[in-house]
């Protein structure tokens, strides 16, 4: 990339910040926590895209077989894996999971930017301690919201 300074002339040539030492724990927290968070956001968004895109190819079956006279257990089977797929869905989350995980995943993005940049709130002496709070406090973000969409939601009204 390059920039201009004041009026016309030859391209200055902008030079980025390199990232930290490669034994930084902090460094090394970021780039794997974003790997992770990347990759199962993929994972997550791949099965629940595969799971709806059954879903729909059996639902769409189900008014052809029942036009051919097909048995009632055939047309029934049909209706029961619908059932199971979206209850599959449901269960394991796919969609609040994938959608969860990718914005974990661009907001640490964001903040490795920031950081290689020198901005924002990297701009001062303490950039490095602001990029692992920061880091563990997006982390610690995304573990409560995942953990409240696992309690049992009697919990709260004191039920059991």
């Amino acid at each position: 990339m390059a920039r201009r300074e004041d009026g016309p002339g030859p391209l200055r040539p902008m030079e980025a910040v390199p990232p930290p030492a490669a034994e930084d724990p902090t460094w090394e927290r970021l780039e794997a926590q974003l790997g992770w968070y990347d990759r199962n956001s993929g994972d997550n968004h791949r099965r629940y895209l595969w799971l709806k895109l059954l879903e729909l190819a059996i639902a769409a079956s189900l008014p052809v077989v029942a036009g051919m006279r097909s048995p009632v257990w055939v047309t029934g089977g049909l209706a029961a894996v619908i059932v199971v797929l979206e209850g599959t869905q449901h269960l394991f989350q796919l969609q609040e999971q994938w959608i969860t995980y990718r914005s974990t995943a661009e907001a640490l993005k964001h903040e490795r930017y920031l950081y290689l940049a020198n901005a924002g709130p990297y701009a001062g002496e303490d950039r490095h301690r602001q990029l692992a709070e920061r880091i563990e406090g997006l982390i610690s973000q995304e573990h409560a919201k995942w953990t409240a969409s696992r309690q049992d939601p009697r919990e709260g009204s004191g039920r059991r």
